[in-house]
This record gives structure tokens, C-alpha cells and sequence, in this order.
């Protein structure tokens, strides 16, 4: 923790407070007041406020393993037979049904989501067992369409705070649905969301299940990285935002995943200057991870933080991220939710024991050029020193790391309709070549990948 407070905080402060302060003070202090509206009030009842509404999602995705990395296709006799290639193919598509709230002091509502997912690639030597992208049966065979709710739950509002009882979306830095397959992940449990302030806000919760990505029932809470035969019964969250100005905010959060560790994030995200003449964004992330409890995982301690500048001008931006792990295991998050805000989060993580990763990006919005929802982000990550020697336990693979190394490069693009019957249908189309060397966990992959959503409401 010593070394991390001696590298990191002075150029945190160096580069933070000055030009913060003088931004900050030229915008003018926030203070902190109970808002004079509420949510509650506003309320129309039941069916007068309902909704229903939804997205389909074409999510294709070719991938080639290059050196020795590979797919395994499971065999008649139940053997894996190895190969280069896995293409997922799925449309995936949510009808999301929202009523509105009661009306009186105490607002009570529902909501209800189907998701429903159909394999339009089903060949078995091309899906290579599915991975957590295309479900597959108990054979390795496509399974062509399934069903489920990928959302219910009740909902309690005073004033402007909800209760939310059931399976649901999560988003906080630490615990947060995926949205990065053709459906999203969601969690089972009891949240409460407080927004009694003008400018801080609460989150409070506690899961039990995960719904994930490509799978119909629910799983029991398990980790990303380590061994995923050992689950937690609980995992619980607290956090808050602050936005004390208005080009500064700030984000506390702690999570104790039961028997597995304690978490804790720090993050602040600040924009100073014009994007039209020169504009700077900094955004800090800290994440301090201890084992917990009985120590399912083994030993854990652990430090995690990322660093990132964006400049831009105009149409144009780049951005200089740093990242560093300072433990001797993997920094870690539940399984199926995207639990990490650092920088260098792309294909690969760049959370190997003590790794060091830098990212190099350029990225291109043409908005000022006439065409808003086209962007571009070409980048370029490596990370290198991934020693995993030290560890103690026997819940992650860092022991096979010693001096591991690793790089990604990357072209990202997306188009999203400003107008029209179609407005805010996107197209996203990536591809990304990540390269390691043989210990690294990502190892060497080549991915193109293309995706299109298209919203749409029917009352």
C-alpha cells in the first residue's frame, strides 16, 4: 500500500489539484441541498405510467486463436478436440415491461423483462463450445433459441429513494450488469437507490444469484478470475457519488463479497477547459481488495488504480491511460458483472499480478464535421512484468507468471441514428488483435466483431 500512496497520490495531486481547483473555482462550489421536487409526488399510478419497451441486439463475432492458444470442440466420446476458431452468432432481444408508480406518499411498481436469444450460427465446430456467447447443451451443441426473465422485481419509492426487490440491474464501479453479449448479465437480490440530494447520491444492496449473459437459470455468486468451483453466499454493496462542482465527480464504494474478500473504490472523474478549443478530461480510479471471512479465494491483498488524460480538440482526442496491480494475484470481480472502471479494461484486463499497462489512443467524433453518432477509436495497450511467483494460494493461476507480457491493438467504431423511425439504433463494428506471451491468461486472439442494437417502444 506504501509503494502505491508513493507513486501514485503525488501525481494524483499534481496533476488534479491545481487545475481543478482553478476550474473548480471559476464554477463555483455545489452545496449539498435536499432537492425541492420529488419523484414521488409526480407520480400517475400504475397503468397510466407504464411502459413497455425494448432492444434487439445482432451480436456477430469471429475469432482466431493464434501461438498456442486455443477453442476446444467437445467430441461424441466426450474428449475436446482443439481448433483456431470460434464464431458466435445471436440475436438477442429484451421486452421490458415498467409500470408506474402508485400514487401517495408510498409509490409501489414492477417490473418485468423476457430476454430471449436465438443461435443463428449452430455449428458445432464453429461455436466451439459457446463459451459464455452462444448456449450450449450438455454436448457442446448450439442450443437455437431460449427464453427467460431476465429481469423481475417489485419496487417501493418515498420521495426519491426506491427499494428494488428481486432480479435487477445493478450499475456501480464494483458490481454491474454486463451489456457486452448479445443479452446482459442481472443480479437477484434487494437494492436501494437514494437521489434525496441535489448533487450526492446512495446505493445499498445485497445479491445472492446471478443471472448471466448466456445462460437460462441463475448461477451462485462466483469470481472472474479465480477457481469457479468455489461460490459465495452473498455479496453486498454501499457507495456513494458526490459532484461538489459541476465538472468534478467523485464516487466511494466498498463491497464485501461473503467468504471471498472486501473491496474498496475510490474514483473521481474531472473535466476542465472547451472540447471546441482544447478540453481536458481526468479521471482516477482505486480499487483496494483484502481477502474476507474463511478466505475461499486464499490470501488476497491487493491494489489496483488507473490514471487516464483525455485531450481533445474539436473533432479529435487522445488519451494516455496508466494502470497498475501492486498484489501478487489477479485484481478481481463477481463473475458476470463488469466490476472494474480501471483505464486498460478492453479485450484483456490488464489485472495480472503487479502488472504495468499503458494505453495509447486516438479517437475521432464527427460531429463537428456534420455527422454526430459517427465515432473512432483506434488504441494501442501493453502490459508487461505480470509476476505471479509470490502467490500463496491456490484459487488463481498467478504462479505460472513471471515476467509475462502482452499487448492489444485496437480500431473501434460506431454510428448511432440521430433522427428518425430508427433514432438511436447504433451500428458498433471492432476489430482487435491481442498478442501474449504463453503464461499470460488472454492469451493470443484475433477478434472481429459487429453489432447492431435497434430500440424501439410500443407504448
Amino acid at each position: 500500500m506504501m509503494r502505491m500512496q508513493r507513486t501514485v497520490l503525488p501525481l494524483v495531486f499534481l496533476v488534479a489539484t491545481p487545475a481543478a481547483l482553478a476550474e473548480n473555482a471559476s464554477q463555483g462550489f455545489i452545496a449539498t441541498q435536499l432537492k425541492s421536487s420529488s419523484a414521488q409526488d409526480e407520480a400517475s399510478g400504475l397503468m397510466a405510467g407504464q411502459s413497455l419497451s425494448g432492444t434487439t441486439k445482432n451480436f456477430l463475432s469471429k475469432e482466431q486463436a493464434d501461438r498456442n492458444s486455443t477453442f476446444f470442440i467437445k467430441k461424441g466420446d466426450g474428449s475436446l478436440e482443439k481448433t483456431d476458431r470460434r464464431d458466435t452468432w445471436v440475436q438477442g432481444t429484451i421486452l421490458d415491461y415498467r409500470s408506474g408508480f402508485t400514487q401517495g406518499q408510498l409509490g409501489l411498481g414492477v417490473e418485468v423483462a423476457a430476454y430471449n436469444a436465438i443461435a443463428l450460427e449452430q455449428g458445432k465446430g464453429r461455436i466451439a463450445g459457446g463459451g459464455n456467447r452462444t448456449l450450449t447443451d450438455s454436448d457442446g451443441n448450439a442450443v437455437d433459441q431460449w427464453s427467460k426473465l431476465g429481469l423481475a422485481n417489485i419496487k417501493a419509492r418515498v420521495s426519491n429513494t426506491t427499494l428494488t426487490v428481486g432480479r435487477q440491474n445493478m450499475q456501480t464501479p464494483m458490481i454491474a450488469n454486463n451489456t457486452n453479449r448479445a443479452l446482459p448479465s442481472s443480479f437477484e437480490g434487494i437494492s436501494l437507490n437514494s437521489v434525496e440530494f441535489n448533487n450526492l447520491s446512495f446505493d445499498l444492496g445485497a445479491f445472492d444469484k446471478v443471472s448471466p449473459r448466456s445462460e437460462q437459470s441463475t448461477t451462485d455468486i462466483v469470481s472472474e478470475y479465480g477457481n469457479r468451483n468455489v461460490s459465495s453466499d452473498a455479496a453486498y454493496i454501499a457507495g456513494a457519488t458526490y459532484t461538489p462542482f459541476a465538472n468534478l465527480k467523485t464516487s466511494v464504494y466498498a463491497t464485501q463479497v461473503e467468504d471471498f474478500w472486501n473491496q474498496y473504490y475510490f474514483g473521481f472523474v474531472h473535466n476542465a477547459g472547451n472540447q471546441a478549443a482544447l478540453g481536458l478530461n481526468t479521471s482516477f480510479n482505486y480499487y483496494k481488495t483484502n481477502d474476507q471471512g474463511s478466505a475461499k479465494m486464499g490470501p488476497i491483498d491487493n491494489d489496483a488504480y488507473s490514471l487516464a488524460f483525455k485531450l481533445t480538440h474539436g473533432a479529435h482526442g487522445l488519451v494516455f491511460a496508466w494502470q497498475q496491480i501492486n498484489g501478487n494475484e489477479y485484481f478481481d470481480y463477481i463473475h458476470e458483472s463488469k466490476g472494474t472502471t480501471l483505464a486498460n479494461s478492453f479485450l484483456s484486463n490488464y489485472n495480472g499480478p503487479n502488472e504495468k499497462s499503458v494505453q495509447l489512443a486516438y479517437l475521432f467524433d464527427a460531429a463537428p464535421y456534420g455527422l454526430p453518432g459517427l465515432t473512432f477509436y483506434l488504441y494501442n495497450v501493453r502490459g508487461w512484468g505480470i509476476d505471479g511467483t509470490h502467490y500463496q494460494g491456490n484459487s488463481y493461476p498467478s504462479k505460472r507468471s513471471d515476467g509475462d507480457k502482452h499487448q492489444e491493438s485496437g480500431l473501434l467504431s460506431s454510428y448511432t441514428l440521430q433522427s428518425g423511425a430508427l433514432k438511436n439504433s447504433s451500428l458498433q463494428v471492432g476489430y482487435v488483435a491481442h498478442r501474449a506471451t504463453p503464461n499470460e491468461i488472454d492469451g493470443s486472439v484475433k477478434e472481429l466483431r459487429i453489432v447492431t442494437t435497434i430500440p424501439f417502444n410500443l407504448f
